[in-house]
């Protein structure tokens, strides 16, 4: 049995071509430059987030600089000579 006729004796809506929905459908931003609104937000969230992973990556290896590799007598500041 094909999935259409599945689909119509469960009493099922056809299926919907998805590749139609996925396709971004929102204005350009310029109509020379391939990038949408849509995408533009995307890229500003993206953008955002990666700040704040940099952002937490470098006082975790402030910490370790500062404190954790003093405290292992690793090395020694400049400050505390």
């Amino acid at each position: 049995m094909g999935e259409a006729k599945r689909r119509k004796d469960l009493g099922l809506p056809p299926k919907k071509n998805n590749t139609e929905s996925q396709l971004d459908q929102s204005a350009r931003l310029f109509s020379w430059l391939p990038l949408t609104i849509n995408q533009r937000d995307n890229l500003i969230k993206l953008s955002i987030k990666t700040s704040w992973y940099g952002i937490g990556g470098l006082v975790i290896l402030w910490i370790f600089v500062r404190f954790i590799g003093p405290a292992a007598g690793w090395w020694t500041p400049a400050d505390s000579l």
